[in-house]
This record gives structure tokens, C-alpha cells and sequence, in this order.
């Protein structure tokens, strides 16, 4: 008696909501999760081969320490300046501080950047996977990692990992982000649970701003696919308090608590500027030691078999009857692809645009991330015959495995690669450098990960030096000596003065390098730069047009010693600084804007104040000050102290 076969089930259907939506073959499974595995071993152990925390990573650490200490989130106690650019990153380190307890502030960081960094790249890979999964349902394929191949292969992504800065968060932020797009774009209207994940998104796209302020170029783009989508008020509405609510409160927080609309590193960097020349030679500089069109080329040949696979019988999502043409191209997978391109294009366009960084490849590499999202892993289809004729199959499979084995290996050759070779601690006219060689090759230490690791830098022992011999307060200045310091002693109290109403000693060290000197110091040591990233003087003056890229920036000592209670007369000032210049800078921070804008961070903060700086935060963000004091006083229209009678010269006077 013939046997009646069952029909086949419906694959197209999920077996359940939520993830995973589509029930993979073994084989696709299987290659999908061996290829996460294998890269985000191989990239954790590149990671780890590469570990360092930069001199910027310190940084973010001396607020982390004001934090834990009671002084709230600011770089020097009594000065409310927002140091960090990325305000997750900075909260983050300090609630991993918190829950680690003694544990030394550098391996909170050690654990907490690897961590997010694999995550990021699991994220990525998952959310790719998702994409292609429609047209994987009833046949089998591999799951082979490409973009996320390209990307490990990269030595500057692997040195980031681990640098202390927020690069491994923003991959891991990128990630989920588009892992959530992709969810989004295949969801069917009605789906349980559908505003509850639709809240979770905005909140995600929502939080891009507080990642790292440029990243707005995606989340907001995100925030408004979401709203353009949806379908009624109250869902858009939704939308807005989930994805608006944080990142609006922390606006209204910064401007009241730090007189500024911008992070104080986008203020000392002139974030809205342009230097469009010195951003081609930083991409050229990413571009050139490692070929990236190779691997470029490659993933574009591949598109045409791509879609190809994906063409055929899919399963499409049930759109809302009511949706308009936008919306629906919008919430779909092609519209979830282009969101992710553009916004790599937008966030490289920002970059080129304001000049790159001085640090190889750095900011490049998020654009890179988004650009090589959609194509983080590709399916090798095994032909079956049902959607293409098995020839053709053959031919797209071999296709796409030949291409899959150049960029394997391109990887292999670039994660090899000498980056810049000779010139990675070069500082010339470019002024781009391999920070990590530059600081491992400067302290002796091949992997620097602690502040006492940069004790060995140039002048880092002579600080604690000078700090100790100087127990009465003093400015310190960078000299020409890598073994000494040039003090300026600070005032002395009158002799007479009970010991009980003596005032505490102040010390300043005025240097370039905030992490290191400010990691090895007390909190009590006020740490200030040149560029403004901890000076709100240096801030708020003009970028050179020809400065160092992230250095551009360069306020005289002059004002350091203006500012402070240190004398100002010869012979306790250096040779090199001006009793003129000096009485001129004194002069210049009587200027009323300038008393204005530094009241707004050093006055007390109360409800007043925190109003007024909410009110005037955008005077203050736009407000500059000339660097020459003699030019500062003339457009403050105030009076120039009369000169010196006897220009110093260095030498004892003599008698007649």
C-alpha cells in the first residue's frame, strides 16, 4: 500500500517570536556561530597582543577619580569642565570602579574596553546574519565572516581595543544598534511585543549623542526612520520620550553644570570647524600601509552575487496596509543597509571635514565599522537547484568563494603589516602618529598600561620631583630638560600669618600630556594644558590654521602664571616669559565676557547659577579670547598696563 508523504512544513514561518526568527539549516547555524567564535577569539587575541592604555585614556580616569572622590565630574576639583567626550564611557568606567572596589582603575579599563570591543563584533555579525536570513530558509549556505574579517585585520583597530578610550563601547553601541535596525526592518506589524522593542530601539538610537557626540549622525538618522514608520501619534510619541528623554536631560545638565551646549574636548577642538586639506592626508594615511580599496573592491564584487541570493523566493514582512511607500521602503531591509552606508559616509565626510585626528586611524575606524556592517558575514549558498539552476549556483558559490579567499588573504597580509613603518613615532608636518608605538617606544614599555608605567616617560619622575621640593605651592613648566621643571614659586603668605589661617598651598603643572601627569598627582594638583582640553582659558582661543591636527590650539604659559597666585616678577619667572606680557594677561582676565564665562564653571553652583548657564551656554560656547594678551586687551577695550622701565635681560643689574 503507497504511503502518503506529509506535506512539508512552512519554513518561511518562524517557530517562535523573537530570535531567531528563522529556523537556519545545521550547516548555516553552524558556520555562523564557528565564524563569530573564531573571529572574536582571533581579534581578542590581537587585542590583548596589542594591549596599552593611552595617555587620553588617563584622562578620562583623573574624572573617574573627582567622581569616586566626592568632586563630581570634573578634571580639577573646583572647576567644572567636562573633559571626556564620550559621557557613557566616562559613567561606565565609573560605575565598573565602584563595583570593582580596589582594583586599580587601569584594569577596570582592561576588562571593560576587550569586552565591548568582541561584543561589538558578535553584534555585528549576528545582525548581518539576520539580514540574509530570509533568503536562507530551506536551503543550506555558509555563513562566512567578511566584513568583520576586514575589519580584526586592521592593526589600528586591534590597538584601539584596549586604549582606554571609549572605541571599544562605540563598537559595541554600533553593534546593537544595527543588530536592533535589522530586527526592526523584519518585524511584522502586530508582533508581540512590538512597542516594548520599538521603546528599546529609540532609547538605543537616542543614546548616540551621549556615545560620542558625532554619532548623532546615526542615531538621529535612526530616531527619524522610526518616526517616519510609524504609524499614529501615539507611537511616534513613544518614540520621542523614549529616544529624546536621557539625552535631552544630560543637555539641560551640561548646560547648567558646565556653561557649555558641547563637551569641553569638542570646545578646545573646534568640533565645528573645517581643515579639509589635513583630513585627505589623515585618510590617505589610513588608506596607504594597508591598501584598504583591495578589500573595498572585493566586497563591491561580491553585490551582485549577494543580491542575487537574496533574490528569489524570500519571505517579505507583512507591512502595515495603512503604511505609505516611505515608510515601508524605509522599515525594510534595503532601507536598514542604506541607513547603515550613509551614516558610515556621513561620519567619514564629518571627519575629513574637521581634519582627522593626530592619532593614526583612530576616528576612521567607527565609519569603517558601519560601512562594513551589511556585508559582516556573506552566504556561500550550496546550490539546490530550487531558486537557480545548479549550474548558476555553482557559478555564484565559486564566485563568492573566491572573492571570500582574497579578502582572507588581504587580512592576513594587512593584520601583518608594519602600519607606518619608519615614520609611526615621527610627529612631522602631518603631525599623525601610531600612539601606541609612540608611547611604547617613549616609556620603554611595550605594553604601558598603568599611569606608573608613564613614570618612565620624559620628565614624569622630575614632576614629583618638583612637587615635592616645592611644598609652599608653585607653577610648574615644562623645560627644555627632560630632568627638570622651571618652578614659579607661588606667593608667599606674610611671615606674621598664624600658621591656622595660612592658605593651602596651590600647585599647577601646566603640560601637554593630562593623562599621565594628572594619573601620578594628587587631586589637589590643578593639571592644565596649552589646547584646552582641561584650560578653560586655552579653550575658548582660536584654532591655528596650521597647528598640529588635535593640538591647534596653544595658549601661551603666560597666562598660567597670570591667573594663579605665583610671582610674577624676575628673577622668579623663567627667562623665557615676559613681566609685560604676564601683567598684560593679569589685565586681559578682568575683561568682563572673560570673568563671565570662567564665574560660569569656578563660582559656586546653585539654583541661580545653574539657570544662568543653561541661559548663556551658547555665548559661552561661541566665546573666543585672543592668545596675545596686548591683542586680547584691545578687543576688550581695556587699559595696557605701562611697560617696564628696564627691559629684563637675564643678567644681575650693576653698579656704577
Amino acid at each position: 500500500m503507497p504511503t502518503v508523504s506529509a506535506a512539508p512544513a512552512d519554513r518561511s514561518a518562524p517557530r517562535r517570536a523573537g530570535w531567531p526568527a528563522y529556523p537556519y539549516e545545521a550547516i548555516t547555524r553552524t558556520s555562523l556561530w564557528l565564524g563569530i567564535v573564531l573571529v572574536t577569539v582571533a581579534f581578542g587575541w590581537g587585542a590583548w597582543q596589542r594591549r596599552w592604555i593611552s595617555d587620553d585614556g588617563l584622562i578620562v580616569l583623573r574624572t573617574v577619580r573627582n567622581l569616586l572622590a566626592g568632586n563630581g565630574p570634573v578634571f580639577n576639583a573646583g572647576e567644572r569642565i567636562e573633559a571626556n567626550t564620550s559621557t557613557v564611557w566616562t559613567y561606565l568606567v565609573y560605575l565598573g570602579s565602584w563595583i570593582g572596589g580596589p582594583v586599580r582603575l587601569e584594569y577596570v579599563v582592561l576588562a571593560l574596553a576587550p569586552v565591548l570591543s568582541l561584543a561589538g563584533m558578535a553584534l555585528v555579525m549576528l545582525g548581518t546574519a539576520r539580514l540574509y536570513a530570509p533568503s536562507l530558509v530551506g536551503q543550506r549556505a555558509l555563513l562566512l565572516p567578511a566584513g568583520a574579517l576586514v575589519y580584526i585585520a586592521l592593526p589600528p583597530a586591534r590597538d584601539f581595543a584596549t586604549s582606554g578610550l571609549e572605541c571599544g563601547l562605540v563598537l559595541a553601541y554600533l553593534g546593537l544598534l544595527w543588530w536592533m535596525m535589522v530586527c526592526w526592518a523584519q518585524r511584522r506589524p502586530g508582533e508581540p511585543g512590538g512597542r516594548g522593542f520599538l521603546a528599546a530601539l529609540a532609547f538605543v538610537a537616542g543614546l548616540s549623542v551621549l556615545v560620542r557626540p558625532e554619532l548623532a549622525l546615526l542615531g538621529g538618522l535612526a530616531l527619524i526612520m522610526l518616526l517616519i514608520a510609524a504609524s499614529g501619534w501615539r507611537t511616534r510619541a513613544l518614540i520621542v520620550a523614549a529616544g529624546g528623554a536621557l539625552p535631552v536631560a544630560y543637555q539641560i545638565f551640561r548646560m547648567g553644570y558646565y556653561g557649555l551646549l558641547v563637551p569641553g574636548t569638542a570646545l578646545a577642538k573646534d568640533a565645528g570647524g573645517d581643515k579639509w586639506h589635513q583630513g585627505w592626508i589623515y585618510l590617505a594615511n589610513f588608506n596607504r600601509p594597508y591598501a584598504l580599496w583591495i578589500p573595498a573592491l572585493l566586497l563591491l564584487v561580491l553585490v551582485p552575487a549577494l543580491l542575487i541570493t537574496r533574490g528569489g523566493r524570500t519571505r517579505t514582512r507583512r507591512t502595515d496596509p495603512g503604511a505609505g511607500r516611505l515608510a515601508r521602503l524605509l522599515q525594510s531591509p534595503a532601507g536598514v543597509v542604506a541607513f547603515m552606508l550613509i551614516s558610515g559616509v556621513l561620519q567619514a565626510a564629518y571627519w575629513t571635514r574637521q581634519g582627522g585626528d593626530f592619532m593614526h586611524a583612530r576616528v576612521l575606524l567607527a565609519p569603517v565599522f558601519c560601512l562594513l556592517a551589511p556585508v559582516a558575514v556573506v552566504p556561500l549558498v550550496i546550490p539546490d537547484g530550487a531558486r537557480v539552476s545548479r549550474e548558476t549556483g555553482y557559478w555564484l558559490a565559486g564566485a563568492v568563494g573566491l572573492v571570500w579567499m582574497g579578502l582572507a588573504g588581504w587580512s592576513l597580509w594587512a593584520a601583518n603589516s608594519t602600519g607606518m613603518g619608519t615614520n609611526a613615532t615621527r610627529i612631522g608636518y602631518a603631525g599623525i602618529i601610531d600612539e601606541r608605538q609612540f608611547y611604547s617606544q617613549a616609556t620603554g614599555h611595550a605594553h604601558p598600561l598603568t599611569a606608573a608605567d608613564y613614570l618612565d616617560y620624559p620628565r614624569m619622575r622630575a614632576v614629583l620631583v618638583a612637587l615635592a621640593n616645592t611644598p609652599d605651592g608653585a607653577l610648574l613648566l615644562p623645560s627644555g630638560d627632560y630632568d627638570r621643571w622651571d618652578v614659579v614659586p607661588a606667593i608667599p603668605p606674610p611671615p606674621d600669618l598664624p600658621a591656622a589661617e595660612r592658605p593651602e598651598p596651590v600647585h599647577t603643572v601646566f603640560f601637554t600630556n593630562l593623562g599621565m601627569v594628572s594619573m601620578n598627582t594628587g587631586l589637589d594638583v590643578r593639571v592644565i594644558d596649552q589646547i584646552g582640553l582641561a584650560n578653560p582659558l586655552a579653550a575658548h582661543t582660536a584654532r591655528l590654521d596650521h597647528g598640529r591636527i588635535g593640538h591647534d590650539k596653544d595658549l601661551f604659559p603666560d597666562w598660567a602664571v597670570a591667573e594663579g597666585p605665583f610671582l610674577k616678577q624676575h628673577p622668579y619667572l623663567p627667562p623665557y616669559l615676559d613681566e609685560d606680557w604676564v601683567a598684560q594677561a593679569q589685565a586681559a582676565l578682568r575683561c568682563p565676557d572673560t570673568e563671565a564665562a570662567l564665574a560660569a564653571i569656578r563660582a559656586p553652583l546653585g539654583p541661580r547659577r545653574f539657570a544662568s548657564n543653561v541661559l548663556h551656554a551658547y555665548e559661552f560656547t561661541r566665546y573666543r579670547i585672543d592668545r596675545v594678551p596686548l591683542y586680547e586687551l584691545h578687543r576688550c577695550k581695556l587699559a595696557v598696563p605701562p611697560p617696564r622701565t628696564e627691559p629684563y635681560t637675564g643678567m644681575p643689574a650693576t653698579g656704577p
